[in-house]
């Protein structure tokens, strides 16, 4: 049996490996002091990606040709205590948090207890002064507790008229190579093989969705799944989060997924429900919280109509081998 720890281990290694595939070399994984195969794995990870970075910038200074884009990947606006006031969409998406979880929220939640400590020493020279520009290493956490390393820049400004302090951190994104602010539409094309007008009738959608479109839907999509235990916003917010329209979000999510975001949501926190009475011990009030339900009744009655037994039949029948 793999131990816990090694098991998430490999799940932070899994996470690093998913975003340099999608071209994030500047993911890194936090190190420890084990010595083994799996350590010896994270390491040459970081080394790699390290040495893929620095060529990113080789890159841009030796071609006339290419050209390196430096691109916000997560920005946060901090008050005077330290609270978040704002934070953009893309930080929401890399962290798996709807932005109510993050704003009104002190910046030292979203982080690890060892950047905790480095932000508390941090934060004490930033009060001090009236000005104050750095960058230092910071480890997020995101809602599933893998961690995301990133170098943070910060600029910290007290206004000399009312005292008031605000500060802006911001992770940077460097990379090279690609076209942003376009996106990739597809038209269909059914030409008549005889090169003449064709008679037949052509149903179109209603709507196009461009690549980018896609993309952001399935941004929301990974949304609900890392937060089914809490209550979404309104789809007129949630499609303002991802960098949408309401109506582009239903449309979408509709023929992507076969259902609406709600159904969706629902639908997701049963599957949830049903693992978690299958194969745990827990009781089906905790089950219910976990999976976003208010109480149990209306648990049991949601999950008696998905499944066809009450959880509490249900977890018999498959304690006896019948499920």
């Amino acid at each position: 049996m793999v131990p816990l720890r090694t098991e998430h281990r490999m799940q932070e290694i899994q996470q690093m490996l998913l975003e340099m595939a999608g071209g994030n070399f500047f993911y890194r994984l936090e190190t420890s002091e084990r010595n083994d195969n799996v350590e010896a794995l994270a390491i040459v990870l970081n080394m790699l990606a390290e040495e893929i970075q620095e060529s990113f910038y080789h890159q841009g200074y030796v071609s006339s040709k290419g050209t390196t884009e430096h691109l916000v990947q997560m920005c946060f606006l901090l008050d005077g205590d330290g609270i978040v006031q704002m934070a953009n969409q893309k930080a929401c998406t890399i962290l798996s948090k709807l932005y109510g979880n993050i704003v009104r929220k002190p910046f030292s939640d979203l982080l690890t207890d060892a950047s905790k400590t480095d932000w508390v020493q941090k934060w004490r020279t930033l009060c001090k002064k009236s000005f104050y520009d750095m960058a230092i290493p910071l480890n997020f956490l995101t809602n599933d507790n893998l961690v995301i390393p990133n170098r943070c820049h910060i600029t910290s400004i007290k206004s000399e008229e009312d005292g008031s302090h605000n500060v802006l951190i911001t992770v940077i994104h460097t990379t090279t190579g690609r076209t942003f602010g376009k996106e990739r539409n597809r038209t269909a094309i059914n030409p008549d093989s005889n090169g003449k007008n064709s008679q037949k009738k052509v149903t179109r959608p209603k709507v196009k969705l461009s690549y980018e479109d896609i993309r952001k839907i399935r941004e929301g999509q990974e949304m609900i799944l890392n937060n089914l235990q809490m209550d979404l916003p309104n789809l007129k917010d949630l499609a303002h989060q991802l960098g949408t329209n309401e109506f582009k979000l239903k449309y979408g999510f509709k023929e992507l997924y076969g259902t609406t975001v709600f159904k969706y949501l629902v639908q997701e926190r049963l599957r949830k429900a049903k693992t978690l009475v299958q194969y745990t011990q827990l009781n089906f009030k905790s089950i219910a919280k976990m999976v976003g339900f208010k109480s149990v009744p209306h648990f049991s009655r949601a999950f008696s109509e998905q499944y066809g037994y009450s959880p509490k039949i249900f977890r018999k029948k498959a304690d006896l081998g019948e499920i």
